[in-house]
This record gives structure tokens, C-alpha cells and sequence, in this order.
């Protein structure tokens, strides 16, 4: 298994110097795009807690609860280097569906998955269209802290 072995966010962007470019790019357009969505870097989660245990790119804040009522601190959006591509994590839904889903094969990524795509060069997506899915996400998220509060 692909294991980023780093301590904070600087480390992690420097781990893989032949995409250290894509991922400034990409963190250059999230930001841009979602800018209520703050950047920090995801350890990953503990064995025995709920989540993902590989490290990421975080931006911004979420609590995910599953079924058992266990909940965890999750990125809204998370970027994490996998050993062949980047993958790009979404925490919110469109419509109880996927918010991903409405952007397969607009993005120019490599493949999806559950509420997530992966790509191996900045330069092959689609920015205008991930743009928009980032804003969007960006606008879903605000949009459930109010009606939660």
C-alpha cells in the first residue's frame, strides 16, 4: 500500500516532487473556488475510529457520523496522493446522490468513484467544470451549517 509518511501540510505537498506542481495547481483552484473552505492537513484517522487512515490535503471541516453513531472530523474536500494518480474527496451530497456523479467524464479525470475522481496531471482536467464542482460543494456545505444551526 502507497503511504505518504509526513507530519504537516508542507511536508505533504513536498513528498512526490513530479506532482508537487499538480497539486499546488489544484490547491491554487480549491482555494479560488471555495475560499469559505480553509485549508490543513489531514493525518488521517486513527486504527479502531472511524475514516480513512492515509494522510490528505484537507479543506474545510465536517463531522462524519456513520450508522453506529460513531462520528469523526472529515475534509468537505480532501486531496490525497495515491501511488499512481490523485484523488479528490467530496463530503457532501447532491439531491441524497453523489455530487460527483453530475460531473463524470466533464472533468477529464482518470476514473471516479463514491463521491470522488482521481487524475494523474493538473493539466488533463477540466478546470472551468471542476471550478464549478468545487464552488458548488463549497455552496451545499454553507447551505447545511445554516440549516443545521
Amino acid at each position: 500500500m502507497f503511504k505518504v509518511e509526513v507530519n504537516n501540510l508542507e511536508e505533504y505537498i513536498n513528498f512526490d516532487s513530479l506532482r508537487k506542481s499538480d497539486l499546488k495547481k489544484l490547491d491554487r483552484l480549491i482555494v479560488k473556488s471555495a475560499p469559505s473552505l480553509k485549508r490543513f492537513f489531514h493525518k488521517g484517522t486513527p486504527v479502531g475510529e472511524i475514516g480513512m487512515r492515509f494522510k490528505m490535503i484537507g479543506y474545510g471541516k465536517t463531522i462524519h457520523t456513520v450508522k453506529s453513531g460513531q462520528s469523526t472530523i472529515w475534509p468537505v474536500i480532501g486531496v490525497a496522493l495515491q501511488k499512481n494518480y490523485i484523488s479528490v474527496y467530496f463530503a457532501v451530497n447532491q439531491r441524497k446522490s453523489s455530487i460527483v456523479d453530475a460531473y463524470i467524464g466533464k472533468l477529464g479525470e482518470l476514473h471516479c468513484g463514491q463521491n470522488n475522481f482521481s487524475f494523474e496531471s493538473f493539466d488533463d482536467l477540466n478546470t472551468e467544470t471542476l471550478s464549478a464542482l468545487i464552488a458548488e460543494t463549497a455552496m451545499i456545505f454553507s447551505a447545511q451549517q445554516k440549516n443545521s444551526s
